[in-house]
């Protein structure tokens, strides 16, 4: 008998239909013996149709009430997948965040876990019912209802893994694993049996949607088993296992995956003095903001000044604006200028450590496709590219290519 969680996502409970699918889905688990733990999202759309509404009702919603509205759907779905479970004589208990008791600090629509009561869940399960807890919402000290931002519930099934040392964590999607890159835009893309969490958090971290990158961390850090399978297959396939060890295998690719992301723009501070410090009075009040940076550029000097080029969310562009024109003055800054149309891409492999000229090759890909690279980043199993948004596909399928991740036909 195995503890398992499982997650499901928004378009896995988008219907009565398929939340019946997934009400037998757990049933056939737990005829099998095992202990089942089930996070849900709420129904696919739900999330937008709700913040839409709080935006009708005001420009600037205050965080704390979008919470309260944003946490009810989920609070949908956990209802009416136990009621779908009992209506086939499985007993199931719904939670919301708040029940369970996910405890999270006060930070309203971007919260973070501090800690998972599992008593009552034990005591459920012990009992011989399924548990069905509401994902992406927590509990703060005070009391308030708090979110876990965008993909949070990933993030409360891999959290409630680690606390309840669940024997694994699955992730249900509407894809039946990970891929080299998204098939939508490569449709020679395939499924990889096995990644590294080391692989599986760059690929989140670069806008692979198929995990959200706080539940990867999650995982690696409190080494949760973690498996993702889609919701939609009737046969049970073994999707993608993502494992702590590097696969030994001689044959295995220098690349894994091809990730990108559309969601970047970049701010260009020109005419700063090129002084030590000027970095931090640019990104300082930015952190402070809460805005997250992503690339750093930082150009050669000359005649003592120089341009600090960064890229944001493209949701944090405004924020940003507004954040560097209060310091403007302050840092002597000639201009602020910005470009939403900017994208991501980026090779990502653990292969990359003992094999020289992965940046080269990637290099000299994009060059014959002539695409011009605006940003370079590297970390030790990825190299990162910014680039014109109109080019992304052409550069994901060029490279997919050129590094040889196209399935064999």
């Amino acid at each position: 008998m195995a503890l398992i969680v499982q997650k499901y996502g928004g378009t896995s409970v988008g219907s009565p239909d398929r939340i019946k699918n997934v009400a037998r889905k757990v049933a056939k688990f737990r005829a099998a013996g095992h202990q089942v733990v089930v996070v849900v999202s709420a129904m696919s759309g739900e999330t937008n149709r709700l913040i839409a509404l709080a935006k009708d009702v005001a420009a600037s919603p205050s965080p704390r009430e979008l919470d309260v509205v944003v946490s009810t759907g989920e609070q949908v779905t956990i209802g009416l997948l136990c009621m779908a479970l009992e209506d086939i004589g499985v007993p199931a208990r719904s939670y919301t965040g708040g029940q369970v008791k996910i405890l999270t600090d006060s930070l309203h629509t971007k919260a973070r876990i501090l800690n998972i009561e599992d008593a009552p869940i034990r005591k459920d399960l012990d009992e011989g019912k399924v548990v069905v807890v509401a994902g992406f919402q927590g509990v703060d000290e005070h009391g308030n209802i708090t979110t876990l931002g965008r993909g949070g519930s990933d993030t409360t099934g891999v959290a409630l893994a680690a606390a309840l040392k669940a024997d694994e964590c699955q992730i249900y999607t509407d894809v039946d694993g990970v891929y080299t890159t998204d098939p939508r835009i490569v449709p020679e893309a395939r499924k990889l049996d096995t990644i590294t969490f080391e692989e599986m958090l760059e690929m989140a971290s670069l806008g692979s949607k198929v995990l959200q990158i706080r539940s990867v961390e999650f995982a690696g850090k409190y080494k949760v088993k973690l498996r993702v399978l889609s919701s939609f297959e009737d046969r049970e396939g073994e999707g993608t296992l993502i494992t702590v060890e590097e696969d030994k295998n001689m044959e295995q690719p220098v690349i894994s995956g091809i990730a990108f992301s559309r969601d970047e723009a970049k701010l260009t501070v020109t005419g700063v003095p090129d002084k030590p410090g000027i970095a931090y009075q640019i990104l300082g009040p930015i952190a402070d903001a809460n805005i997250d940076v992503d690339m750093i550029i930082q150009n050669v000097g000359h005649d003592g000044s120089t341009d600090f080029s960064f890229t944001v969310a493209r949701g944090d562009l405004a924020k940003a604006v507004k954040v560097l024109e209060g310091v403007q003055a302050h840092i002597s800054a000639r201009a602020i200028e910005t470009d939403s149309n900017t994208c991501k891409v980026s090779v990502v492999g653990v292969g990359m450590r003992s094999h020289p000229g992965v940046a080269s090759q990637m290099f000299r890909t994009l060059a014959e496709e002539g695409i011009n690279i605006q940003m370079i980043s590297t970390s030790e199993i990825k190299i990162s590219v910014a680039i014109e948004d109109k080019y992304l596909e052409l550069a994901v399928r060029a490279l997919h290519k050129a590094f040889g991740l196209d399935a064999a036909a």
